[in-house]
């Protein structure tokens, strides 16, 4: 039997995440796409801050990413980590000073001539819906300059969406919710 009016039915609303994060969302080996150590293996590292500036105590991210080769990885398992298979799937609370760290490698592009990055979804006390913003990898110029996300920004506003590249060949990428260097944040319908 078919319903000949449907019913045009309306999205529950967003609410705040926090603070119990601890409860159900931290597992294992969670921020840990491989073991660190790991042939191939970075450490990605932040701080998230508010408006004001200050670190931000109880936010988790959790990033999706391509393997070193650009490929999107298509095994299970990121939930149940196994030190071996890369899931491209990884989630970590900040601590009590707003930093995040995890164990990753650095993402091929998924295209020809494409700039590599790093989709990132973050959640926070106070914030009624997850943000979604991506991290890209600094060595590529002429990529990020054809890249069609980066080259619609400002040039002062796509920089918060570029990564630093440590010393010791890591990444650190710095998250502001608001005000001065807010990072550029994508709107998905």
């Amino acid at each position: 039997m078919s319903n000949p009016s449907p019913t045009k039915l309306t999205p529950t609303p967003g609410q705040t995440v926090g603070p119990f994060f601890g409860y159900a969302l931290p597992y294992a080996k969670d921020r840990e796409l491989l073991a660190p150590g790991s042939p191939g293996s970075i450490r990605l590292q932040g701080t998230v801050y508010d408006g004001a500036g200050h670190p931000i105590p109880d936010a988790i991210l959790e990033i999706w990413q391509a393997d070193s080769e650009g490929k999107v990885p298509q095994h299970t398992g990121s939930l149940v980590r196994d030190g071996y298979t890369f899931t491209g799937f990884g989630r970590s609370a900040v601590g009590n000073t707003g930093v995040f760290t995890f164990t990753t490698v650095n993402p091929g592009p998924t295209e020809e001539g494409a700039a590599a990055f790093i989709s990132v979804a973050v959640f926070a006390r106070g914030l009624m819906n997850r943000l979604f913003t991506r991290i890209y990898l600094p060595e590529n110029e002429e990529a990020l300059a054809k890249d069609p996300l980066l080259s619609s920004l400002d040039p002062e506003r796509r920089k918060t969406l570029i990564a630093r590249r440590d010393a010791d060949g890591g990444l650190t990428w710095d998250i502001r919710l608001q005000g001065e260097g807010e990072t550029v944040f994508l709107d998905f319908q």
